[in-house]
Order: C-alpha cells, then structure tokens, then sequence
C-alpha cells in the first residue's frame, strides 16, 4: 500500500515545483471524503502565504468559438514570452459518471507538453458556472507552486458566468466574427462583466467580418458604465489558428494591472475571500443537511407531500430546515 502523504509533504512538494505532487494536492482538495478535506485544508493554510501572486484570468465565449484553441495559442505565447501559465480547464461532465467528457488538455497540445505550462482538466459536476466547488483551491495551489498567470476556462456563457467573474482579475469574452447575430444572442449581462472582448477567427474570409464585429463592439461598450479605476472594456481581433492578436490579448492585461496597482488587486482579492468564505459556509451547510441520516425519512415524506399537492414546497423547506436545527441544538 502507497504511503500516504503528510501535510508537509504536500506544502514542501508543491513549493519545490513538483508537479506530481501539485496533480495530487488537486485531487486532494477535489475529494469529498472527510479525511482528505481535513488535510486538504491544513495543505491550504501551509501554501496561502506563498500564493496571491498571479494575475487570475477568466475566458469564457459562446459554444463553437474556439476557446480552447485560443488558450492553446495565447498560452503558448506567454510561455514563450518568459511567464508560467495554469490552465483550469473545467469539462461538462457526464450525468452518469461525473467525469470530464471533452478531454481539454487533448484539445491543447502544443501547451500539454510545454514545461512552463500546467493543464489540469476537471469535471463541472453541475457546478454553477461550469467551475467547480474547488476551483479558488486549486487556484490558491497554482499560485503557490509558482504559476504567475492563471487561466479559467468556462463550460459557456450564461448567467452563471458571475461565478468565475467573482475568482478572477481580468475577464475576457470570446466571440465569433458576425456581430449582427452575435449581439442579438447574447445576454448584456455578460458583455457589461467582460473586461475585454476578443473577435476569434479573424482569419480568411472572416477578417473583414472580424474587423466589422469589432467597430461594433466597440460602439456597443462604450455605453456601459466605467469600471471603479476607470477601466472601460476593449475590443480587438486575433485568430488561434493563425496566432495572430495573442500580444494585443496579454498587452490588455497588462493595461488593466498597471491601472489598478498592487493595492487595487488586493482590494479585490479581499472581496473575492469573503465571498468564498460565504459560499463555503453554504456549501457547508447543504452538504450537512442532505448527508445528514436522520433528514432522509423526513426529506422522503415531505417530497411526496410536494409531488401530490399536499404541501408548499415552502413550508415542506422550513419544517425540514427547523427539524435539523432542532436535532442539532
């Protein structure tokens, strides 16, 4: 039987730039067996000093508009151009085995087998947004091996994209030539949180579409309100396939640092921890209530109690709710 890992020899491993040891703090932290999430989070406490120091990176665009290829080609540029990149690529995931079905890190694999580089796929589950419970976690981990860019890729747009907006610096949409149509499909929620939209598939017949959207795009941000630091969201072109826009992508970035410091970014780190420390408290609770061996009975009569009719879902909640505090006092 393999020796089990101590908490200082996962702290130690990941700070010694050890990537075996980093894969498995990430599956550690993913368990849900109470004996990992104990040495999980004594994992956590050892490396937090050490991390903070990236700047966190969320992408996200519609279905079919290449993000994985762009992610391949944008952090393959970084790499080259002398920075560490992490990519949390977070899968769909099957409804019948939970795992990852689109196998990311296939799909990146100039950036796979790059040294500078850490892909680490992981399955949705469900989770809002397409990242999962321990996403932050992972994050925090990346940063402490010594990734200084983090990117986040999500499972598509929708409403859930606040999810990763709330963990990242710097949140970039991705979009497709055709701004017409484009404009129409998307929802003005997501276009008012990204921080930069990029025209992908600039290439060929698709330039002159590209450049198009992007007039577009432009005229469409600017009615949008600035961001605190005075931060309005810009627009360009590139194309994953040609690799053409990568450094106009990262000299965004650079913009938005530069703008809002050292201080501005720990102010948002600030507000990012509590909003994690509020949703863990959530998570927390949920997991508690419906693990919880004694609600079963209880949950299985007041569901049928809903399902015919008998009940409001309401009062079935604050009976249900009630009765497990009870039990706890």
């Amino acid at each position: 039987m393999r020796k089990r890992l101590t908490t200082r020899e996962y702290a130690d491993g990941i700070l010694a730039g050890q990537r075996g040891i980093l894969s498995k703090a990430i599956t550690l932290v993913e368990s849900t067996l109470p004996a990992d999430r104990d040495l999980a989070e004594e994992v956590l406490s050892l490396t937090l000093r050490h991390a903070g120091k990236s700047i966190r990176l969320g992408l996200t665009g519609v279905p079919g508009v290449g993000k994985s290829t762009f992610i391949d080609a944008f952090g393959t540029w970084l790499t080259q151009n002398g920075e560490k990149v992490a990519v949390l690529a977070v899968d769909p995931s099957s409804q019948l085995s939970r795992g990852s079905i689109l196998g990311d890190k296939t799909r990146m694999e100039r950036l796979s087998r790059d040294e500078n580089a850490f892909i680490r796929p992981s399955p949705a589950g469900g989770s809002l947004g397409g990242v999962t419970r321990t996403t932050r976690e992972t994050i925090q981990l990346c940063e402490a091996f010594g990734f200084g860019v983090i990117l986040v890729e999500t499972v598509g747009v929708g409403q859930s994209e606040i999810a990763v907006h709330s963990m990242v610096d710097f949140f970039m949409l991705l979009m497709l030539p055709g701004a017409g149509d484009e404009l129409q499909g998307i929802k003005k929620g997501i276009m008012e949180m990204a921080d930069a939209i990029l025209i992908n598939k600039a290439d060929g017949p698709n330039l002159e579409k590209a450049r198009l959207a992007r007039a577009q795009y432009a005229n469409a941000v600017r009615l949008f309100p600035a961001r605190p630091g005075g931060w309005r969201p810009k627009v360009a072109v590139c194309s994953a396939l040609e690799e053409t826009g990568m450094q106009d992508a990262w000299e965004m970035v650079r913009d938005f640092r530069e703008m809002h410091g050292k201080d501005g970014f720990a102010s948002l780190r600030s507000a990012q921890n509590l909003e994690w420390l509020h949703e863990t408290i959530r998570w927390m609770l949920e997991d508690a209530f419906f693990g919880n061996s004694h609600m079963k009975n209880g949950l299985l009569e007041m569901e049928t109690k809903v399902r015919e009719g008998k009940l409001p879902p309401t009062v079935a909640a604050r009976k249900l709710v009630s009765s497990y505090f009870q039990g706890k006092s």
